[in-house]
């Protein structure tokens, strides 16, 4: 059994027929083809699956393509371009908040969604809201430095 699943994904509207355990990770993915969703885990515990739904982050591993339906999906692919990037990954880029890169799209998008709910305001603060995402390489602190760069200059974003 199938089912045609319709959400907006980077502000444009997709229409797929999937098995009913899709994970949205795997929609992404595979039906669209945007690979800077990462799957580390599969089980919610690393974060580098994070997305927003309806502006909120989410680990994609564990949300239904069925359960977006009708809604809205942002990936890392959607919140910059090559030409500008979004001032979160500015910041990383500038405070050398990755290594390997792997953890850094679902960090990048957790961290948006912190600032976006005013809870980076502090280093202890931003230490506790990527609580859920891990990273093996940085130690974490050159991605709070981030994370603090960038919460000012989104407050307009």
């Amino acid at each position: 059994m199938s089912l045609e699943v319709k959400l907006n994904v980077n502000g444009r509207a997709v229409a797929r027929t999937v098995a009913p355990e899709t994970t949205l990770a795997t929609f992404v993915r595979e039906e669209l083809e945007l690979t800077g969703t990462h799957v580390g885990c599969d089980t919610s515990q690393c974060g580098a699956c994070t997305v927003h739904l309806n502006g909120r982050a989410v680990k994609a591993c564990t949300v239904l393509a069925a359960q977006a339906e009708g809604q809205q999906v942002t990936t890392i692919e959607g919140i910059g371009s090559t030409s500008e990037l979004h001032p979160m990954q500015a910041a990383f880029r500038e405070c050398h908040g990755l290594q390997c890169g792997f953890c850094t799209p679902g960090m990048i998008m957790a961290a948006i969604d912190l600032v976006h709910r005013g809870e980076a305001d502090s280093e202890a603060s931003i230490r506790e809201g990527l609580e859920g995402n891990y990273c093996r390489c940085t130690g974490y602190h050159n991605i709070v430095q981030a994370v603090a760069k960038a919460a000012p200059q989104m407050t307009n974003d």
